[in-house]
């Protein structure tokens, strides 16, 4: 074969293995949580940015962000159509979903409060809709019978939107076989908490990986130290690959799900916040090698 034509089909084949790569693999996504905090303003945003301006660049410089300021209230369809318009093609939100649902002594009648945040326009970003996260509080122990009549209150779709849950819960009681049983019964994912405190399980349960890493620091400039990135992005391949990091805990290690490419959402949140933004681009610019 003559040099130029080698050239070309040496290209084209790389082509074709980048594409197989991707297909063998789910959507790899880092971000932060939410996009109004001060210290940003000198940290992360350009110099005398709007405030009105900070989402539409903040969602440019990261393909998804957690929003907490639906855990607290309750916003309003305008509201979330207004996100779905600032945001870029390919952008997802993450919704932390309504305190009023989560924090009760019985989940099972936390019916009404699921539905009313479902049903509060939160279909209005289309496909920008990413996970919804549902948090426990620490003292919230496992039941199985009320935590399985929880997870029959989540729903597959809203207004025809199709609906990806998570939990996160705080509790040493929710790491037995049991609990991870029950979220793949119902294909809810259990997001990963690199925390100080809380129970960190790797298991994977739904048809996506969500993880929040809680353990970065304000004098990092990446949030998490370079080598840490290196090895999260390492992570987060293996879950994209549908595989489970060999070095993560887990609740449940004699059971696995299938092996099958999982989307995978991974958000610097609380401590390093100042550097938070810094972390996942950095996290990202890790993707692209």
């Amino acid at each position: 074969m003559p040099g130029g034509q080698r050239e070309k089909a040496d290209a084209f084949s790389g082509r074709v293995n980048a594409r197989n790569d991707e297909m063998q693999r789910g959507t790899i996504r880092a971000g932060m949580g939410g996009w109004n905090f001060e210290p940003w303003e000198k940290s992360f945003y350009p110099e005398k940015l709007a405030k009105t301006k900070q989402l539409h660049y903040a969602s440019r410089q990261v393909p998804t962000i957690e929003v907490n300021g639906t855990y607290y209230s309750t916003f309003k369809p305008p509201t979330f159509a207004k996100w779905a318009k600032e945001a870029p093609d390919g952008f997802v939100y993450s919704l932390k979903a309504i305190r009023f649902a989560t924090n009760r002594r019985i989940l099972a009648e936390a019916g009404e409060s699921v539905e009313r945040f479902l049903g509060s326009g939160l279909s209005e970003l289309g496909d920008k809709l990413g996970p919804i996260l549902w948090q426990f509080a620490p003292t919230k122990k496992f039941d199985p019978d009320d935590f399985g009549a929880f997870l029959r209150l989540l729903p597959e779709k809203q207004d025809g939107v199709k609906l990806r849950h998570a939990v996160e819960i705080r509790n040493p009681s929710f790491a037995v076989p049991e609990f991870v049983a029950l979220l793949r019964k119902h294909g809810v994912a259990v997001v990963y908490a690199d925390h100080e405190k809380y129970p960190a399980m790797a298991d994977v349960t739904g048809d996506f990986v969500y993880a929040r890493l809680q353990t970065g620091s304000d004098d990092i400039p990446t949030c998490y130290a370079p080598e840490a990135l290196d090895e999260w992005a390492g992570r987060a391949r293996t879950w994209a690959e549908g595989n489970v990091p060999g070095d993560l805990p887990r609740a449940d290690p004699e059971s696995d799900a299938p092996v099958k490419p999982r989307d995978v959402f991974v958000y610097f949140i609380t401590s390093g916040k100042v550097n938070a933004p810094h972390g996942a681009m950095s996290f990202m610019e890790r993707m692209k090698g």
